[in-house]
């Protein structure tokens, strides 16, 4: 290895690190609002590529069924429970059940060209799935232990996958770049598309910075994270914070799937490695701290592509071994602390 390769490798690690980041910030926040450790985050991700591959095929995407039928099993879900007598919030409701899944709708039945626009009706298409998806399997097991909602999400995990090959297939697919720059720096060959991946993960992560920073729904998330018995006692609906932050989670994976899919091709279950390398950066987190899961997430990506040089054949065995030493510290340095719920 000479100093080119290794500016290569580094090069490679910083971008898949930033995709890595993105799945550990929305894996950390799911976790810390909601208990759940949500496998099915890759699925975002490849839903996302896969969807957006198939507009700019000039056809509808499967995913747009799949939210047409979970907002519709969601609605009569909050129909059964308001005749049983429970509260329930129509406006938000309405919003995830009606709104955003007319909009998507709409903007794909006008079959739109460039990618803004297609990347706009994937981003549409995707986000709603977050909540909708929270709605039906995570809500009405709010109070179960996390070992049960870690169950649930891996039966939804392998739920996602069959429905993913059922909609698009065994067959991977990519998409057209989003630049098509090329760029020399001191001789390292630099993509446009690698510096759109890194500048929209920075974009990203600031805007979220900000919005838990400025914002009321913000702070009352990072309430609710903090303590969920107290956020309740102060009146904040933490059943309100588990839609918007597993909006949040499926929008970082609406974004991340997009970002991918031109780099490499994208098959219906290729988002699970990339949930699984985030879910090993949010360990280094300690699925609670942000800044430690991006270090972590570049870590990883390092890790990834020196690997592939070395041991091509180990790579994976190499990102997922980092975890031991990580857990075997933190369980030197932590207490038990009994679950409050």
């Amino acid at each position: 290895m000479d100093l080119q390769i290794a500016l290569l490798l580094g090069q490679d690690g910083i971008v898949n690190g930033a995709v890595y980041g993105l799945m550990a910030l929305a894996l950390v926040l799911v976790f810390s609002v909601t208990r759940v450790i949500f496998i099915p985050q890759g699925e975002f991700v490849a839903f996302a590529a896969l969807s957006m591959a198939t507009l700019q095929g000039g056809r509808p995407p499967a995913s747009l069924w799949l939210l047409l039928a979970l907002a519709a099993a969601v609605l009569a879900l909050e129909a059964w429970r308001a005749r049983g007598g429970a509260a329930v919030d129509w406006k938000s409701t309405f919003f995830w059940c009606l709104a955003c899944p007319a909009a998507a709708a709409a903007l794909v039945a006008l079959q739109p060209q460039g990618q803004v626009l297609q990347a706009a009706a994937t981003v549409l298409l995707i986000t709603p799935l977050g909540p909708l998806l929270y709605r039906l399997a995570y809500r009405p097991l709010a109070r179960a232990s996390v070992l049960m909602l870690l169950i649930v999400s891996v039966a939804l995990h392998g739920v996602l996958v069959g429905l993913g090959l059922l909609f698009f297939g065994a067959e991977g697919s990519r998409t057209t770049a989003f630049s098509e720059l090329n760029l020399d720096v001191g001789g390292l060959p630099v993509t446009g598309q690698s510096l759109v991946v890194v500048g929209a993960a920075l974009a990203l992560v600031l805007a979220m910075f900000v919005f838990f920073e400025r914002s009321i729904v913000g702070k009352a998330l990072r309430a609710t994270a903090s303590n969920r018995v107290g956020a309740r006692l102060m009146g904040i609906p933490t059943e309100l914070a588990g839609d918007v932050c597993f909006a949040f989670a499926a929008l970082i994976g609406a974004v991340a799937g997009l970002l991918v899919a031109p780099l490499t091709t994208v098959y219906y279950d290729t988002g699970f490695l990339i949930g699984l390398k985030g879910f090993v950066a949010a360990i280094v987190g300690g699925l609670a701290s942000y800044p430690l899961a991006l270090a972590g997430a570049l870590l990883v990506g390092q890790l990834e592509a020196f690997s592939s040089f070395w041991s091509s054949a180990f790579k994976e065995v190499l990102v997922f071994t980092l975890i031991i030493p990580v857990l075997w510290w933190r369980s030197l340095r932590s207490h038990h602390v009994e679950d409050e719920e």
